[in-house]
């Protein structure tokens, strides 16, 4: 699988690189479990494996959050473009609950998670759509520091990488990208220094729901260098965290 690249210092520098950080593996999206793309390994098969979460090119971070990057962390062959189009769409209902299964997350990487939605205007398929700039996204869930000082990461790992949503009761059918994020504040005492990872799938709701969210964010823009909770020492602050971006749409 891994015969074009060719030299064994680069694999030693793979397995390296491939041991920190972390990315969704896995999702289980209406009851059904889904691969996620495994940007160590599909690259390599011809044709690729067809997945519902879109192409990453690796497990690093966005540190810039300026650059498009940030809204999915998605490349193409020529390049980041923030959010390739995956072949593949889950579906769920409005009220089911998303699960998201996380290769292992380093223990020193502390920080919120956090889940946005974005619906797929009419007469555009989600399998060649990408966002852009475009305010299309509206946050759906949320997990940052507990009263007791727990962060979210940290349950995260308790819970052996496993990370839970429920999309919202009544939701409008139709096709959404759903954006799940942990933001690792280890090195985010200045800016920049906050580590973005982006995860993002494709899932159709189904159903006859009516509600919809009339108040949506872009990425890049919803998370600058003067957004709260973006600039943070964890180390000195022990204090209460505001965690980045809107209110949580209900």
């Amino acid at each position: 699988m891994f015969a074009r690249i060719g030299s064994l210092a680069v694999l030693l520098g793979l397995a390296s690189s491939v041991a920190a950080h972390g990315y969704v593996q896995a999702e289980t999206v209406g009851g059904v479990v889904y691969t996620g793309y495994l940007p160590y390994s599909d690259p390599y098969y011809s044709p690729p494996p067809s997945r519902i979460i879109r192409k990453l090119p690796g497990n690093g971070p966005v540190t810039d959050l300026s650059l498009i990057d940030v809204q999915c962390n998605g490349w193409s062959e020529g390049g980041v473009i923030g959010s390739a189009p995956a072949p593949l769409v889950a579906s769920a209902a409005p009220g089911s609950t998303v699960t998201f299964n996380w290769t292992t997350w380093p223990d020193s990487h502390l920080g919120p998670l956090i889940t946005y939605m974005a619906k797929v205007p009419t007469g555009s398929n989600i399998t060649s759509w990408s966002p852009g700039t475009s305010a299309v996204w509206f946050k759906v869930a949320q997990s940052g520091k507990s009263s007791s000082g727990v962060w979210a990461s940290t349950t995260l790992i308790n819970n052996k990488g496993i990370y839970s949503f429920t999309i919202p009761s009544g939701l409008a059918p139709g096709q959404y990208i759903i954006r799940h994020e942990i933001i690792a504040l280890h090195s985010a005492y200045a800016y920049p220094g906050a580590q973005v990872y982006p995860s993002c799938s494709q899932v159709q709701i189904t159903g006859s729901g009516t509600r919809s969210p009339t108040s949506f964010v872009s990425f890049p823009g919803a998370y600058t260098a003067s957004t709260p909770g973006i600039v943070f020492d964890v180390y000195q602050n022990t204090g209460a965290y505001t965690i980045p971006g809107p209110a949580v749409w209900s």
